[in-house]
C-alpha cells in the first residue's frame, strides 16, 4: 500500500497516518516545514533525499547553449525553477523506491503541480528516457517549442557530469575526485566534480576532510550534498 508523504500539514492528518500505520504496519513521515532544495532535480526534506524520478536536470554549474550563440545558465535556471516550486505550496512526494546512492525516488508535488513534469515543460529538465518514458511526451513539446535547453544543440546533464569527472579524475589523490569538506558550522558536505563551489573547495586532511571515490561512499560516510538556500 503507498501512502504519500506529506509536509506542511496539520496535526489531524499526521494523527491519521500515524494510526494507519498502526494498523497495517507501514512507515510514516511525520508533517515538516524543512523543503530544502538541493540541485534542479533533488529535494532535502526532514531528513530524507527525494530525487525527481523520470527526468535530469541540468547541474547546478553547467551552461548550455543559447539560440543564436553564447550560452546561458541553464543548471541555475532549474535550480531557481525547483525553488519556485518548492516554495509554492504544500509539498507531496510518492516513493518509487530507492536509487543506488540511497536517495528516495519519487514523484513529487508543489500544491498540486507535478514537479517534474513541470520542469520538463519549462525544458529545464530533460525526460529521462533511459529509466523511464513517463515525460517523453512533454519533452517531444518542449523540444519543438525549443524552449529552455532546447533552444540550441546542447550537452545533456549526464555526458556533462561524465566530462567533468573524467578530468578531476586524472588529477585528484588516488582518482576519487569528490570533495568531502567540513563547513565552518561543521557540517559534512561533499562536492562532486559538476558542483558549482568545487573548483575553490580546497581539503585538508589534517582536519578530517577527505576524498571519495563514488557520492555512495561520501554519503555513508556520513556527508551530504550541498544544498541551495541553506
Amino acid at each position: 500500500m503507498l501512502i504519500s508523504q506529506r509536509y506542511r500539514n496539520t496535526q489531524s492528518i499526521a494523527a491519521v497516518l500515524s494510526c494507519l500505520a498502526a494498523l497495517f504496519g507501514f512507515a510514516t513521515a511525520a508533517a515538516s516545514t524543512k523543503v530544502h532544495v538541493v540541485d534542479g532535480d533533488t529535494l532535502w526534506i526532514d531528513g530524507t533525499t527525494y530525487r525527481i524520478a523520470g527526468i535530469d536536470a541540468p547541474e547546478a554549474g553547467q551552461k548550455c547553449a543559447k539560440a543564436g550563440g553564447g550560452t546561458w545558465p541553464c543548471g541555475k535556471a532549474a535550480v531557481g525553477a525547483m525553488q519556485d516550486l518548492a516554495g509554492s505550496g504544500e509539498v507531496r512526494c510518492d516513493s518509487r523506491g530507492l536509487d543506488d546512492y540511497g536517495r528516495t525516488l519519487a514523484v513529487c508535488f508543489a500544491d498540486g503541480v507535478d514537479i517534474g513534469g513541470s520542469l520538463v515543460d519549462k525544458g529545464l529538465a530533460w525526460s529521462f528516457r533511459k529509466y523511464s518514458l513517463d515525460y517523453a511526451g512533454a519533452e517531444d513539446a518542449a523540444h519543438a517549442k525549443r524552449v529552455g535547453v532546447w533552444q540550441a544543440e546542447t550537452e545533456a546533464p549526464w555526458d556533462f557530469r561524465a566530462h567533468r569527472w573524467d578530468v578531476e579524475q586524472q588529477v585528484a589523490p588516488k582518482g576519487c575526485p569528490i570533495k568531502g569538506n567540513i563547513n565552518r558550522d561543521d557540517e559534512r558536505i561533499y562536492h562532486a566534480p559538476w558542483s558549482p563551489w568545487y573548483t575553490r573547495t580546497k581539503i585538508d586532511e589534517a582536519h578530517g576532510e577527505r576524498w571519495f571515490c563514488t557520492e555512495g561512499e561520501a554519503l555513508a560516510a556520513g556527508w551530504r550534498a550541498p544544498r541551495w538556500g541553506n
